[in-house]
């Protein structure tokens, strides 16, 4: 989704990916996240950088054509990146050990389409597989650092409703410092029927 100037300069920046670097880590380390995982939405790869130490297998899925690009001159074979909407996924379903996004819903422009995106990100999920991400919660600095650019804020009130109606159980919403949103949620594994 478009950026402004100030936006495209902040998460490109080493300031950003730094923080990113400190911050991301520790909190990862609460997951298994397995072994194929999947980030949806990575633009400019600073938690890209991250993952690629974590796990042994990342696909990266961008909507932004200069953003894919991006990020394959970036890390090359050591990622596949894949162009397309984490509301309607190119990949099979229960495909993936995680699937991860960070600071990225509130680029999708509606309610209904992070909805998808949910159900998506449950459909490609192995069985006990988990979701986990990030965003960031409303507030003037956000507000003005969004101008220009699209801005849906994650309801941290409404999200348990809504991962459990994309198929999600286990699901967990946290608030941290006044500005970030962290969630996970599981799919439940397949019991066998009698």
């Amino acid at each position: 989704m478009p950026m402004n100037l100030i936006h495209r300069r902040l998460c490109s920046s080493e300031k950003w990916a730094s923080m990113i670097a400190e911050v991301l880590p520790p909190w990862l380390s609460r997951f298994d996240l397995g072994d194929d995982v999947l980030e949806i939405g990575p633009g400019f790869g600073a938690t890209t950088r991250v993952l690629l130490d974590v796990v042994p297998r990342l696909t990266l899925l961008e909507i932004d054509p200069a953003s894919a690009s991006l990020l394959r001159d970036s890390f090359g074979s050591r990622a596949d990146v894949v162009e397309g909407s984490g509301a309607d996924m190119p990949f099979d379903a229960g495909r993936f050990s995680a699937v991860v996004c960070f600071t990225m819903l509130h680029h999708v422009p509606t309610a209904a389409l992070q909805n998808a995106i949910f159900s998506e990100a449950c459909r490609v999920l192995r069985p006990g597989g988990v979701y986990c991400g990030t965003d960031s919660r409303l507030s003037l600095r956000f507000r003005l650092l969004h101008l220009g650019d699209t801005m849906n804020v994650v309801d941290a009130a409404t999200l348990p409703a809504r991962l459990s109606a994309a198929g999600f159980g286990e699901v967990d919403v946290r608030h941290r410092q006044k500005e970030r949103l962290e969630f996970s949620a599981v799919k439940p594994a397949v019991t066998a029927s009698r």
